[in-house]
């Protein structure tokens, strides 16, 4: 296991599917709200979101650089939507929006950590 992504391209997709998902989120799009209202997360916590995945996208693309930031961001992304799925069983909100938005982008970071770092 290496420390630098190797290939980078993987990290480079993550990183744009997190920042078209903090971009629609800016002003929810109906299906965000939808997904975040069936978590029961307060709307007062949304801007959390934002933040930590601009930090996830900032951190996986100064990571193709140095050493460490992006496997270390990659891994926080895994973390992020192995909770948000937990979140989603524990609110029993299992409709379209867990599965295709929440365990996508849980299989999506897996997939780039896997071929970014244990290939």
């Amino acid at each position: 296991m290496h420390l630098i992504p190797s290939p980078s391209w993987p990290q480079i997709v993550l990183a744009a599917f997190l920042a078209s998902d903090v971009l629609m989120s800016v002003r929810p799009l109906k299906f965000i709200q939808v997904c975040l209202d069936g978590v029961k997360l307060p709307r007062e916590w949304w801007w959390v979101l934002l933040v930590v995945k601009t930090l996830a996208v900032v951190g996986l693309l100064v990571g193709i650089k140095h050493a460490g930031i992006g496997f270390s961001a990659n891994v926080g992304v895994i973390v992020y939507f192995l909770c948000a799925s937990y979140a989603h069983i524990r609110a029993r909100f299992l409709r379209m929006e867990f599965w295709v938005n929440c365990l996508g982008f849980l299989a999506t970071a897996v997939a780039a950590f896997i071929i970014s770092f244990a290939v």
